[in-house]
C-alpha cells in the first residue's frame, strides 16, 4: 500500500524528488516514485492515477508544468505541485500550477522546494 505517489515528469527533475523521498524517508509513510511525463506518456500517466492507491499525489514539473494539473483533473485526491526551476527561474511553473481553472485544485509549494510537499503530504495524511 502506498499513501504519497511522486511523480516528476522527467528524469532531469530527480534532483527535486530526492528533496521530497529524503523528508518521507523519515516518515511513517509510504511513497512510490515515478518518471512520468504528462505530455510524452499520457496514457501511462493515466493507467498509473488510475491504478494507483495512493493518498496524496506529488507532482513535480518544470516548464508547462502541466503534470499536476493534469493528474488533478484525473483523480478527487490531492495533489501538490512542485514548480522547478528549468527556465524563466522557475516562475512559469510556479504560475502554471498556481492558476489552475474552477474545480481543479492543485496545491503548490515554492519553487524547488520538494521538501515542503513532502512536509505538506505528511501533514494531509496526519489528519486522518
Amino acid at each position: 500500500m502506498v499513501d504519497i505517489a511522486v511523480i516528476m515528469g522527467s528524469e532531469s527533475d530527480r534532483a527535486i524528488a530526492n528533496r521530497v523521498t529524503g523528508v518521507l524517508d523519515e516518515s511513517k509513510y509510504a511513497y512510490d516514485i515515478q518518471v512520468i511525463s504528462a505530455h510524452r506518456n499520457p496514457d501511462t500517466l493515466d493507467e498509473y492515477i488510475a491504478g494507483s492507491n495512493a493518498k496524496v499525489f506529488i507532482a513535480i514539473a518544470g516548464l508547462s508544468a502541466a503534470l499536476p494539473g493534469v493528474i488533478a483533473s484525473k483523480t478527487k485526491k490531492p495533489v501538490i505541485g512542485v514548480p522547478v526551476s528549468a527556465k524563466m527561474m522557475g516562475l512559469d511553473a510556479l504560475l502554471s500550477i498556481a492558476q489552475m481553472p474552477p474545480g481543479v485544485p492543485v496545491a503548490s509549494v515554492g519553487i524547488d522546494n520538494g521538501a515542503n510537499a513532502a512536509h505538506l503530504a505528511i501533514r494531509i495524511l496526519d489528519l486522518f
